[in-house]
């Protein structure tokens, strides 16, 4: 009995080695001039409106590696800190081209017109559609704001559209991940 317990032992670790022996040694990266983990957000990129006066830019990002397979991406900013039960969508695009490594400083206009052909770019928290920076309540300890690169199985979400809100992009963007790559920022006042 022993024995077939060290076997079976034996068996299971080596099944759970071999998955990571056999990782690329690559891996889907996120970056981004604008921002930083080490750092707060800086003016540029905090929003211009709702007591804030920063830019209101989307921030400068790049990314590497995403998953084999992958046929269009994603880019989301969301703050879980916002005081109201559900968090905030500062940004939402999706259906970008599956080449797409980055994305310039501003690429966030309503316009879409910093963007690659075909993206769309949905509703945030405020009801409008493109980047609304950071600007959390006065007082509040510093906001946490997740940038996301979402490698997705398809070449275009389906159902939704530039008056989607961020819980209904969220949710196809979930059901059709290939993987992610995520940069967490923060701001306070």
């Amino acid at each position: 009995m022993r024995a077939l317990s060290t076997l079976l032992t034996a068996g299971l670790l080596s099944l759970a080695v071999l998955p990571a022996a056999t990782r690329s040694a690559t891996a889907f990266e996120l970056r981004s001039a604008d921002l930083s983990a080490e750092a707060p957000i800086v003016a540029p990129q905090v929003a211009n409106g709702f007591g804030c006066s920063g830019g209101n830019l989307s921030p400068a990002l790049s990314w590497s590696d995403p998953p084999a397979g992958t046929r269009s991406l994603a880019v989301t900013m969301y703050d879980p800190d916002a005081p109201t039960g559900s968090g905030w969508w500062h940004w939402l695009v999706f259906n970008l081209p599956a080449n797409t490594t980055s994305l310039p400083t501003g690429a966030g206009v309503a316009s879409g017109s910093k963007l690659p052909a075909g993206a769309v770019q949905s509703r945030t928290d405020v009801g409008a559609v493109g980047y609304f920076g950071p600007c959390p309540p006065v007082g509040d300890k510093p906001h946490r704001y997740i940038v996301t690169v979402h490698a997705l199985k398809v070449d275009q979400l389906p159902v939704v559209t530039s008056d989607s809100s961020g819980a209904m992009v969220g949710y196809f963007l979930t059901a059709n991940s290939l993987g992610k790559a995520t940069l967490t920022a923060r701001y306070g006042r």
